[in-house]
């Protein structure tokens, strides 16, 4: 397979503050953060030849994201070709994928992704879980919940490794801690870990601050060829591998092969990017990374998948402060899902918009020391669908 290394430059991103965005619509989020992204990589919106837009759950949003019409509007961007993406939270990552792919194909010049989801305006009957229990799978899916799938994976983790909550409960510490310093984050309270311990279970073992929360926003990410980067800007950052694996449904639950100590798509969608960014040595190479912690056990599970570590060993890169701020190899510096929240569509390109900050020093507070190489993570469904994308500074 032929590698996208250096093909695929960054020049611009933004994003919006991820929350309860009940004074904004759709569109408005996509503006604030299309027009942040256009300010940064000094481009006309009339110099857009295509565009990518993720939204994973339409029907949630009165069809808005259904199409790329949804993009177009609030933009006025028209007469271009709009596609939008949907792969379950991998949906962003798959659309910055697209995108690479068809800036280094020579297909197009520059391109614009948007990730957006609103989906905090909505009732409980109209809920992601109410949605899955209606629409999806006649058995498979009827009282199967987010928390539920991942508290299996905690259950086992915690019998086969002998741990307990108390790895859960340092990695929300730290991202809470890592939120606290993000004015785009959501949650911005430090906590502790007895908050963590003594929290409302959700489902036994992760409790309420195991848990990410349901939020709104955007986030844009503008693309060119690395050629032209510098004629945009000169602090650009480029696509070094960029992946996608997709292992499965709601039957991945049920396969005598899964151990639920791991996902099956992230370790593929590791290997893939890898070997494109010519990686081999993970913790040694990536300086700083933003993995997909849904709960807090799917974040330690994320390092041993990702080779941050050998099987087993994740509690205790949380344990040692590997993976904090100043640790090692920090994990989440934006405060990750656990302190952004979650829209669906939104987090694949805001996890990019974070990476390319702190690549760019520009990352204020929460700037990790000497970041040259960042690795963004997406994992969706049942674990069943996963992006893995590495980026580096520009030269």
């Amino acid at each position: 397979m032929e590698s996208i290394k250096d093909k695929v430059a960054i020049i611009g991103v933004g994003c919006t503050r991820f929350g309860e965005n009940f004074e904004m619509t759709y569109g408005d989020m996509i503006v604030d953060a299309v027009f942040e992204a256009y300010e940064d990589a000094c481009i006309d919106p009339k110099q857009i030849e295509a565009a990518y837009l993720s939204t994973a759950f339409p029907e949630l949003q009165a069809a808005q994201g259904r199409s790329g019409m949804s993009l177009s509007e609030p933009l006025s961007l028209s007469h271009i070709p709009i596609t939008r993406i949907g792969n379950y939270c991998a949906s962003g990552s798959d659309a910055i994928r697209n995108a690479s792919m068809a800036i280094a194909s020579g297909l197009y010049d520059i391109i614009l992704v948007v990730g957006v989801e609103k989906l905090r305006d909505l009732s409980p009957r109209e809920s992601l879980v109410s949605q899955a229990i209606n629409t999806g799978h006649p058995l498979i899916t009827k009282g199967l919940t987010a928390p539920g799938i991942f508290a299996l994976f905690a259950n086992r983790y915690f019998y086969k490794y002998k741990v307990d909550r108390t790895c859960l409960a340092k990695v929300a510490v730290k991202n809470h801690f890592n939120g606290s310093l993000n004015p785009k984050s959501f949650l911005r309270n430090k906590i502790k870990e007895e908050d963590v311990l003594n929290a409302p279970f959700v489902a036994d073992p992760l409790g309420l601050m195991d848990c990410t929360p349901i939020t709104d926003g955007a986030a844009a990410v503008i693309l060119t060829k690395r050629e032209l980067a510098r004629n945009f800007n000169k602090n650009f950052v480029l696509i070094k591998g960029t992946s996608l694996c997709v292992t499965g449904g709601n039957t991945l639950l049920f396969q005598k092969n899964n151990d639920f100590t791991g996902f099956q798509s992230t370790i593929e969608a590791a290997r893939t990017a890898y070997e494109q960014a010519g990686i081999r040595n993970p913790k040694e190479e990536i300086d700083v990374a933003e993995v997909h912690d849904c709960f807090t056990i799917t974040e330690i599970l994320n390092y041993e998948d990702l080779l941050f570590c050998a099987k087993g060993d994740g509690w205790r890169m949380v344990h040692e402060g590997v993976t904090g701020l100043n640790g090692e190899l920090p994990i989440n510096p934006s405060g990750g899902l656990k302190t952004n929240g979650h829209p669906v569509g939104a987090t694949g390109v805001r996890q990019i918009y974070e990476i390319v900050k702190q690549l760019q020093e520009k990352a204020g507070a929460r700037q990790v020391k000497n970041a040259r190489i960042g690795l963004t993570h997406t994992l969706g469904g049942p674990g069943g669908v996963a992006a893995v994308t590495i980026l580096g500074i520009g030269k």
